[in-house]
């Protein structure tokens, strides 16, 4: 048998309500009072979240299981793993960084059994000095929740670092500083609270060599460097790391290097530096002559060009230009095609940037001009998007530029742009092409005495950074 007892106000001795309702709305307690759950109870249904008994009297030094409607302060001198207890609904722990040092001493989440943390079946690390966090268990989908993280910062301490510059994009917790001409990358502030954070990703591209006159191998595209906090396997280029520091880091964007427009070898692109990272010019594209012009060295090489038909011509070809001058490991550039000798006197194709699918200039065929060298893909730094931000090529940069095809005997083709910029050569139904802005490109050859040949594409750098 049960009891009924039917009231709207209960008080104490001295006449203050404990509790009341008026109106659907039940109060528990009067201004001023402390309500307390007794030791062991539990509570469900009054919004638990935020509302733990943090254990003051208890400094975790250690591993340890925590309670559900606990709090706990960790003072940590080595990595320490708080297991969860079983989930139920409404279940709460709380956790806070005494001795700011999780990001030394990473504070270990661990879930009970096969239960999730935010869905996943894994460990939550905190890696912030002077971190909070809340976890709530929700359901078995998504097990436990971090329904509110927090940051100490009444030391001054700086989360994330910052920067003005170029042109700015956002993608994701990321920041991408564009520069396609000179200008200063201004760091104003760097993170104090996680070293990792003032790593930066970058990408510094030289401008194209110019293609050569007449017979001409096509220009090296301009050094290729690539660099991050890596490992990044299929990107042999992602070295070395550079850390930021509250400093202006003034920016030079190489130009390319002019075409040719006597029987001549192009010019070379320039160079392109960001803080310690110099990517040289490509190489020019040599030229037709009884003595073959090679192509010129440089952060890629320039092609070579093709022979006289007269004597003592007959015969003899230029050489490409060396890539990767002057030297850097990782490599920056390939070597540039070989010219053809008469009467197969078409230029070589210009070499392409290393990695990524880059690859040297393309000696010329029996009836086409040697293929620029293909260009490397910056995307596995930067990511695949946004694509109108890296330009018309998509983040592929520093294609070779095509040799000369000949018109006779013949005629024959000029040999193909590299892709990432490069150039197309001049050949039967083939216009001359310059290698395109800001991709350091290098320029086609011309097949023409006094065409003046295609000049390289002008550089380019990306630099990238977690601003958030």
């Amino acid at each position: 048998m049960t009891s009924t007892i039917k009231v709207n106000n209960i008080q104490n001795q001295c006449g203050a309500n404990i509790i009341n309702e008026n109106s659907n709305t039940i109060t528990i307690g009067a201004s001023g009072d402390t309500i307390a759950l007794a030791s062991g109870a539990s509570q469900s249904g009054f919004g638990r979240e935020g509302s733990v008994d943090w254990q003051t009297g208890s400094i975790k030094t250690g591993n340890f299981t925590a309670a559900s409607g606990e709090g706990y302060f960790i003072n940590s001198s080595g990595s320490i793993t708080m297991n969860l207890p079983a989930g139920s609904a409404g279940a709460i722990v709380a956790v806070s960084d005494y001795a700011r040092n999780f990001a030394t001493h990473n504070f270990i989440v661990s879930p009970n059994g096969s239960e999730k943390i935010g869905g996943e079946a894994n460990d939550a690390t905190l890696d912030v000095n002077g971190q909070a966090a809340t976890f709530v268990y929700v359901d078995s989908t998504k097990g436990w929740i971090n329904v509110q993280n927090a940051e100490d910062t009444e030391t001054g301490a700086i989360s994330f670092m910052a920067a003005t510059g170029g042109t700015v994009s956002t993608c994701g917790d990321f920041k991408v500083h564009k520069f396609t001409g000179p200008g200063t990358f201004c760091v104003s502030q760097v993170s104090t609270v996680c070293s990792g954070r003032n790593n930066l990703f970058y990408a510094v591209v030289a401008g194209g060599g110019g293609g050569g006159d007449d017979g001409a191998g096509g220009g090296g595209a301009g050094g290729f460097r690539l660099g991050g906090p890596g490992p990044f396997p299929s990107t042999p280029l992602a070295a070395p790391a550079l850390t930021a520091t509250v400093t202006a880091f003034p920016i030079t964007v190489g130009g390319g290097g002019a075409g040719a427009g006597s029987p001549n070898t192009g010019v070379s692109g320039s160079s392109s530096i960001f803080s310690t990272i110099t990517s040289a010019g490509g190489g020019g594209g040599g030229s037709r002559g009884e003595t073959p012009k090679n192509g010129t060295a440089g952060g890629s090489g320039g092609g070579g060009g093709g022979s006289s038909p007269a004597s003592p011509g007959a015969g003899c070809f230029g050489a490409g230009g060396s890539g990767n001058t002057p030297s850097v490991s990782p490599a920056q550039g390939n070597s540039g095609g070989s010219g053809g000798a008469s009467p197969a006197h078409q230029g070589g194709g210009g070499g392409g940037a290393t990695g990524g699918g880059g690859s040297v200039g393309g000696n010329p065929g029996s009836s086409s001009g040697g293929p620029g060298g293909a260009g490397g893909s910056i995307t596995e730094l930067f990511g695949a998007s946004p694509k109108p931000f890296y330009g018309p090529t998509n983040g592929v940069l520093a294609g070779g530029g095509g040799g000369s095809g000949r018109a006779s005997p013949g005629p024959a083709p000029g040999g193909a742009a590299g892709p990432g910029g490069g150039g197309q050569g001049e050949g039967q139904s083939m216009s001359l092409q310059s290698g395109t802005v800001n991709t350091g490109g290098g320029g086609g050859g011309s097949e023409f005495l006094g065409t003046t040949a295609g000049s390289g594409g002008s550089g380019i750098v990306y630099i990238k950074y977690k601003f958030q």
